[in-house]
């Protein structure tokens, strides 16, 4: 059963992503949940609000703590279709958030690049990578391919 969630929710990220794709933004996208109720959702829109902060995790974590109105969220699952970045996954570590999961690894901007092993997360964060990650993946090849 959770894993049917998870690839439901994972879904509803790639929905975001290819908000964020149409908009002619890096295709990223994040969902937030509860068990199985989305409690936030976000895209990239870097360049829509010339903002480089306005990555999807981090709209997904302001619409997550607005919803709930808490700064924390230890029950708390991010769905997100590439590997956060080294501000996300800071932004991340202060929320305390439960669980991230992430489809596609980004070798060139992901945590990992600077983190390696170390884990950037807060302790009890738990991490998981690969889910929908060919899907994930092939999205953002197709993004930059179109920009070449």
């Amino acid at each position: 059963m959770e894993q049917e969630n998870d690839l439901r929710l994972m879904r509803q990220a790639l929905v975001e992503a290819r908000k964020a794709f149409t908009d002619g933004e890096i295709p990223i996208g994040a969902v937030i949940a509860v068990g199985d109720r989305v409690i936030g959702r976000g895209y990239n829109q870097v360049e829509r609000l010339k903002d480089p902060t306005a990555h999807a995790e981090i709209i997904a974590l302001t619409s997550a703590f607005n919803f709930l109105g808490s700064k924390y969220l230890p029950d708390a699952t991010l769905y997100v279709t590439i590997e956060p970045c080294l501000m996300c996954a800071g932004a991340l570590y202060w929320s305390k958030i439960g669980r991230v999961v992430y489809g596609a690894a980004d070798e060139k901007n992901g945590y990992g690049r600077i983190c390696g092993e170390r884990n950037p997360f807060h302790p009890k964060t738990i991490l998981e990578s690969g889910l929908l990650g060919g899907e994930c993946a092939d999205l953002m090849k197709s993004f930059f391919q179109d920009k070449r």
